[in-house]
């Protein structure tokens, strides 16, 4: 695959395991609030930190070229445990995502989601650590991380746009069962091809 379409799915594989960030984006979109602004609010967030990742990597392995086999080993074992999850999540299954609570004003809704973004300690493992050094196992580390920031835009849009639409789908636990086994399954099956290319 090319830079760019690695970097996309790898990316947006990693976004779109639900957690608090798009839980939260979801039912803001259910609601109809404050939808442009959150999105943006994520979707810029993660744009930083990827070209931080991107950057910051490209320094480290100039000086420490040996130093991506490790996190390539590091990174396909967080993939693993990441789809594992995923896997569990689907066993156990849930009660399916509704649409609840008070409104809330704009800025209560960006203090919100800049917190389940900047002290998320998974962001940090998603953006600058695994596509940061992920982005460096191609010809084109920026194209890579291009892809990956371009598909967090196409999620975040297509997510806080989209839930209207799928409001139907998330009330249903047996959907998220369905959601959580193919999150499982590409995060195993991108982990395999890092090892392999290793």
């Amino acid at each position: 695959m090319s830079s760019f379409t690695s970097g996309f799915f790898l990316g947006f594989s990693l976004i779109l395991a639900i957690g608090s960030q798009n839980a939260f984006v979801l039912r803001a979109g259910l609601r109809r609030e404050h939808v442009l602004s959150l999105v943006l609010t994520c979707a810029l967030s993660d744009a930083i930190l990827v070209m931080v990742g991107v950057a910051g990597f490209g320094a480290v392995i100039e000086a420490f070229p040996n130093i991506i086999v490790a996190f390539r080993y590091f990174g396909a074992a967080f993939l693993c445990a990441y789809g594992s999850r995923s896997f569990y999540s689907a066993y156990r299954g849930n009660d399916g995502l509704v649409a609840s609570g008070q409104s809330m004003s704009w800025a209560a809704a960006i203090t919100t989601c800049l917190v389940f973004t900047w002290l998320n300690p998974h962001v940090y493992l998603d953006t600058v650590i695994l596509l940061g050094s992920a982005s460096h196992q191609y010809a084109d580390p920026w194209v890579f991380g291009f892809g990956a920031v371009t598909a967090s835009f196409t999620f975040f849009f297509a997510l806080g746009f989209g839930a209207r639409l799928l409001s139907g789908f998330f009330a249903n636990p047996t959907s998220w069962r369905v959601l959580d086994v193919v999150i499982g399954l590409t995060m195993w099956t991108i982990a395999f091809e890092l090892v392999r290319n290793g």
